[in-house]
């Protein structure tokens, strides 16, 4: 007997410093991890490493975690500002190797910009530094028995989930 297809909704929280989840249909955390990352050497004259997406480690879990189910992925969109010159070229080079895996296993996305999922589940009116609080907070008492790796890709698969019910 062939099993049933369930749909599942990825949140990616882009970047060296992002997460991955994957929530099932009815809520439930199938998966949650920082993204895999490597630390290489850089390329640059001066001796400096950098890190990037560990292309394979990254290929292999969302290949294992999607098997016969029906992703639907959101990513968020990457920060780019030319006065934080070295953090935009870590977050486009890690944007870049992301894409490339999800277009490899066929695993439909869009691109979310933070004010969307944030204006749809946190509360109005925080500042910057109150939102990493406010972001934890609010999956604490979503999920609460799941430990907190990257609140944001949780609210963005949970944003995800939500919109394409």
């Amino acid at each position: 007997m062939e099993r049933t297809k369930n749909r599942i909704f990825i949140g990616i929280d882009n970047g060296v410093t992002g997460g991955i989840t994957i929530l099932s249909e009815s809520g439930f955390v199938h998966l949650h991890i920082a993204t895999p990352i490597k630390n290489c050497l850089n390329y640059t004259k001066k001796k400096a490493f950098h890190n990037r997406v560990n292309y394979p480690e990254l290929y292999d879990i969302l290949f294992d975690n999607i098997a016969n189910d029906i992703p639907f992925c959101m990513i968020e969109r990457p920060m780019v500002n030319p006065g934080r010159f070295q953090a935009t070229t870590s977050a486009l080079r890690a944007l870049e190797a992301t894409e490339i895996i999800l277009e490899e296993l066929k695993i439909p996305y869009q691109f979310i910009d933070s004010k969307e999922w944030q204006k749809a589940l946190l509360p109005s009116g925080l500042q910057k530094e109150e939102l990493k609080k406010a972001a934890n907070d609010v999956v604490r008492r979503l999920f609460p028995k799941q430990e907190i790796v990257n609140a944001d890709s949780i609210l963005i698969a949970e944003y995800c989930r939500r919109i394409k019910k």
